[in-house]
């Protein structure tokens, strides 16, 4: 089991809200990259809830928000983490493109390239991170039929089976 359980987002949080709420458990820290607020707008379920970084955190910046022992989870954290704190640190990234099937879709907006590609299957991995950009090894995935979906219906189905996979990963890890 894990002492703290820490989470990262550099949209809009919604998703650890939605995890949070399923759970009945929120996370001991929530951390945000510092951004112009016209650019985002965090879910007004995380008033003051979040801590914020620098758009670009140092090493400094992680080793001091992070505790030795933590459950780190990323949930569209659009910042690369250094491998030493990738090494020293247990860390999931979910992530809504199908990188098992489709390696191509690694990195940003994965869900709108492959509705822009019109791809058959869709679907949504966790993994471990590591220092290259969705490399880690896949923990869980998720896969459907994407054929005929809007670009909103697909949003939709990657947002619940990415909820469905945290739920079932973060029972196991964080005891709940």
């Amino acid at each position: 089991m894990v002492d703290k359980w820490i989470t990262f987002f550099s949209q809009t949080g919604a998703e650890i809200c939605d995890i949070a709420e399923s759970l009945n458990k929120w996370p001991d820290v929530i951390v945000t990259n510092e951004r112009p607020e016209h650019l985002r707008k965090i879910d007004e379920r995380l008033d003051g809830k979040v801590s914020f970084v620098p758009n670009k955190p140092t090493l400094d910046d992680y080793e001091r928000i992070i505790p030795d022992g933590s459950l780190v989870t990323l949930h569209g954290w659009l910042r690369v983490v250094p491998p030493s704190i990738c090494d020293k640190h247990l860390i999931y990234n979910g992530h809504p493109g199908l990188i098992t099937k489709y390696p191509e879709l690694k990195g940003k907006d994965p869900q709108v390239r492959a509705f822009e590609g019109k791809y058959d299957t869709a679907g949504a991995v966790i993994h471990k991170v590591t220092a290259g950009v969705d490399e880690g090894k896949i923990i869980m995935s998720e896969e459907f039929n994407a054929m005929n979906l809007s670009l909103d219906q697909l949003f939709n189905v990657l947002k619940d089976r990415s909820l469905y996979m945290w739920n079932n990963l973060l029972r196991q890890l964080l005891d709940v």
